[in-house]
């Protein structure tokens, strides 16, 4: 939980840059598909059950691409530009399958800033283990906006 612990809010348009990037990684572990499933109540086969998902082209189960979203809303919401800023659309492609156990390196790019309209476009190009592109798009993201006091009761766990 964040409750007690201090936090910095992400950048603001003023200190972000066109060509800032930011990477991370991820492993796709059962704990985490079982959690996401079960909180969506999402019974998809192709997720969860290896006989059927044998069947398909797909040959094993796959990843929900709901799931993969996830973790680059997250990479934008924690790293760039970061907390306090809003996804306001997203154009997503899921080129390849990602299995169970899957390892993602996932890379985010500014490529855009639009001071006026306070927004700035995100690449994203998420590669497998085996360097197949998996999710690639952009996104427009309104970073966080200078807050007008910082002693405002609001931001008691933020500096």
């Amino acid at each position: 939980m964040l409750l007690g612990k201090k936090r910095k809010l992400g950048k603001k348009m003023k200190d972000i840059q066109v060509g800032e990037t930011y990477s991370t990684n991820a492993k796709i572990e059962d704990k985490d598909l079982l959690l996401f499933l079960g909180l969506t109540d999402d019974a998809n086969p192709l997720y969860i059950q290896h006989d059927y998902a044998s069947q398909t082209p797909f040959k094993r189960p796959i990843v929900p691409t709901v799931m993969l979203n996830g973790i680059v809303t997250s990479a934008i919401s924690m790293h760039l530009p970061g907390p306090g800023c809003h996804i306001v659309e997203e154009h997503l492609h899921y080129p390849n399958p990602v299995h169970h156990y899957a390892e993602l390196d996932v890379s985010l790019e500014v490529t855009e800033i639009d001071q006026e309209k306070h927004l700035v476009t995100v690449k994203v190009i998420a590669l497998d283990e085996e360097g197949k592109e998996v999710i690639k798009g952009t996104l427009n993201v309104c970073p966080a906006y200078e807050p007008e006091s910082m002693n405002a009761i609001s931001l008691e766990n933020f500096y």
